[in-house]
Formats: structure tokens, sequence, C-alpha cells
């Protein structure tokens, strides 16, 4: 007789989890999808096998797991919580992963919550952005007891490059914080090189060219400098999202006594950014600021 398939739950259909939940889907897995806009789970099932619940409660209710990948730690709370909410739902034994960008803080808050219905639970940002969630290649950064990560690995696998356990709950969110505060500064020194080669005169696809061979080279190099040269930013990783994300990171070092004066000086650049109307725009619209006030 064939095994029965795993039966799971994914809230938040946005554009990390609609792929994510797909990943599931094609993997085999009984998936149960739950969105606070139904036209986005109906959209979900033309495309995927899977069911579509009214409410997290209902998402949850038999699924050994259960993913969340919402907005920030008062939607992830509006969608846990309460008579309707994923604990509601969720059995003794069965396990929670909060893939949303939120707070240290709320890691340990919803580790307790669970903690006290027997359920286990794993705070698992996650970082390669709408492509890598599409093409299954996502890092995702985990914090939580390592019989709990081994629980979740398989179910990982489908839409992740790479999935590490780094400690007790809160380490994933807190690492998820230092890879924002590496994008930051790396988007911000791109930006300033590319600004300093147009004023130069220099060909800058030529210098990209060259640059990228050399130690100069990156991930945001390679796949945002040719399209920050074009003035090209409708696309990718929003800046709205990234002053959510700095702005956490913010808080934890005035928490825990790090110094981020690179970070709060690019929060303010992307502050700006979103004065001139480009909250949706991609990250590497920094550049955008130093062509404007030259």
């Amino acid at each position: 007789m064939a095994e029965q398939a795993a039966k799971v739950a994914f809230v938040g259909l946005g554009v990390m989890g609609f792929p994510m939940a797909g990943h599931w889907a094609q993997a085999g897995f009984d998936v149960c999808v739950y969105n606070r806009n139904g036209a986005r789970a109906e959209a979900w099932l033309e495309r995927h096998l899977g069911r579509a619940a009214p409410t997290p409660r209902e998402a949850a209710a038999g699924a050994e797991l259960v993913a969340l990948c919402v907005g920030n730690d008062d939607d992830v709370r509006s969608v846990v919580y309460g008579v309707d909410g994923v604990l509601a739902g969720l059995a003794p034994g069965s396990l929670l992963i909060d893939h949303t960008t939120a707070s240290a803080a709320l890691a340990r808050e919803l580790a307790e919550a669970c903690a006290a219905q027997g359920v286990a639970f794993l705070d698992a940002p996650v970082s390669g952005g709408q492509a890598g969630a599409e093409h299954g290649a996502l890092t995702i950064m985990v914090g939580g007891e390592a019989a709990a990560f081994a629980r979740a690995e398989p179910f990982l696998q489908p839409y992740a490059r790479a999935a590490r356990c780094l400690g007790p709950v809160g380490s994933g969110q807190l690492t998820k914080m230092v890879n924002q505060i590496c994008i930051a500064g790396i988007l911000q020194g791109l930006s300033e090189a590319l600004a300093f080669a147009e004023r130069a005169g220099l060909d800058g696809e030529a210098v990209l060219s060259v640059i990228s061979k050399g130690a100069a080279q990156s991930w945001q190099m390679e796949n945002r400098g040719p399209t920050m040269l074009e003035n090209h930013f409708d696309f990718g990783f929003a800046v709205d999202w990234m002053r959510k994300d700095l702005a956490i990171a913010l808080d934890e070092a005035r928490r825990n006594g790090a110094q981020l004066p690179l970070t709060a000086f690019v929060d303010q650049c992307y502050a700006a950014v979103q004065e001139h109307g480009g909250g949706r725009w991609d990250t590497s619209s920094l550049i955008t600021r130093l062509r404007k006030d030259g």
C-alpha cells in the first residue's frame, strides 16, 4: 500500500510563500493553504494540487507541520493567535515554522506559546528573493532545537538550496539581520562606485566586466550591477521590505549594544528613495539618490 502523503499547511501566499507552497505540492505533500486575500489562494489552486482553508486554524487542523511567510511581527501574531489562529488548530507533537523575517523577540515568544501546547517551533527566515523561491534555491537560516530541525529538513528541501540550524530559537532571525546588514552595505558601496564611474566618464559595462573578476566581486554586482547602469529597478526585493528588515536589525542593535553606523546611514538613504516614490523599487535603487543629488 502506498505511503500516505505528509499533511502540511502553508500560511501566507505572497511573492515568497506562493512558490514555496507550490514546491511542497510538486514534492507530493498533502498541502492546505491559507491567505488573507482569498483570491490569491484560488490562484494558487489553479496552478497546484491542494486545498484552501478559510482560516489559519482550519488550515493547520490535522497538519503535522505548518509554515508561515507573512509580512511582519504583527502579521505573524494575527495568523498564529486567537480562536481562528494556527495554534488553535495545531495538535501536540506538530511543528510550526516561521519563514517571516521578523524579530528575535517574536521568535522566542512564539516558541514559548508553542511549547505550552506541545508544539515544536523553528524561526527560519529565508534569503534569495522571489527568484530563489520560484527556483527552489533559498538559503534558510534556522533557530531552534536540533531535533525539530531534523524533522523539518525534508520539508525545507523542496525550496532550499541550503538550510542550517544556527542555534537556539531566535538565531535564525538574528542571522537574517546579519544578512541584511551585509546586503545594505554592499549595495551602498556598489551604488557609490557605479555613480563615481559615470561621473568619471567611464564605460560602466566595461568597468563591471573587469572588476567583477577580482576582489570586488559580489552577488549584487553580478546580478544588479548591469540593471543599475540601465536604471532598471522594477523587480526584486523592494525598498519597503528592506527598510522593515533594517528597522528590526537596528532595534536589535540598540538592545545588544552593537554599533551599526553604516546600516543606519543606508536606512536613511532608503528613506530618501521612498520619499521619491521608490518604495516598491528593487533595493539596488540606492544609486538613484546619488544620481539625483549630484
